[in-house]
């Protein structure tokens, strides 16, 4: 499903589950590198602008001298993802806290699609997730069942606990989380499992309701 459509201070802003407008979703995202003490005012003020902002993050447990506390952290500090038009970047980049936009050199280079897809349904699985070390190269798996049908990563781990990790390589970050080693399929090197990928799944489940829509306008015309 597409984000929601929220209010300006509406506190889904903050972990990315809004969208300004549907003809975001055509643009592509690309990774800001921030202040992460003003995260809070950037996504405000993105939404503000007309821009689609997405801070994935994870819930740990930290031991104080009397209690145990579980706090909200960010997968990937200091950087948060935005769909954005490069014609039309300025308004983003004078927004407080925004340092830039991650490239190569000077030149942005966007986010594969795909990649902040499998750390949206990484996210949104309720399995238990954490940042881990990149890695760029392993035995890649396609799971079959499970919370992340139809995600594909690296596997790792021992016989007792299973994680699978994947990636976003522009950031050099990688994302692990405990599976079912029985939920996974190998993949042969060359050859993937998959037609449509989680990226495309949801452009499609986004345009359905449109599709939908405007079939049923057409059946009523007389």
């Amino acid at each position: 499903m597409m984000s929601a459509i929220c209010a300006p201070h509406d506190s889904r802003i903050e972990t990315g589950e809004c969208s300004v407008t549907r003809q975001n979703a055509t643009l592509p995202w690309y990774a800001l590198q921030i202040r992460s003490k003003l995260r809070k005012t950037i996504s405000v003020m993105a939404w503000g602008k007309g821009y689609e902002t997405y801070e994935p993050r994870y819930r740990s447990r930290r031991r104080w001298s009397d209690r145990v506390k579980e706090v909200d952290l960010p997968l990937f500090p200091g950087y948060i993802f935005c769909r954005l038009d490069l014609h039309n970047r300025l308004p983003i980049l004078t927004v407080p806290g925004v340092i830039g936009i991650v490239g190569a050199g000077k030149r942005p280079v966007p986010v594969e699609e795909e990649e902040v897809e499998t750390v949206r349904a990484i996210v949104n699985s309720g399995l238990p997730v954490e940042p881990w070390p990149f890695l760029g190269l392993g035995s890649r798996v396609y799971i079959e069942r499970g919370p992340l049908a139809g995600v594909e990563g690296i596997i790792t781990g021992t016989d007792k606990v299973s994680r699978l990790v994947v990636s976003v390589s522009l950031l050099q970050r990688s994302v692990g989380v405990e599976i079912d080693r029985s939920w996974a399929r190998s993949i042969s090197a060359g050859k993937g499992p998959r037609a449509v990928t989680l990226a495309e799944r949801r452009f499609r489940e986004a345009e359905s309701p449109l599709t939908s829509g405007t079939s049923a306008a057409r059946t009523a015309e007389p």
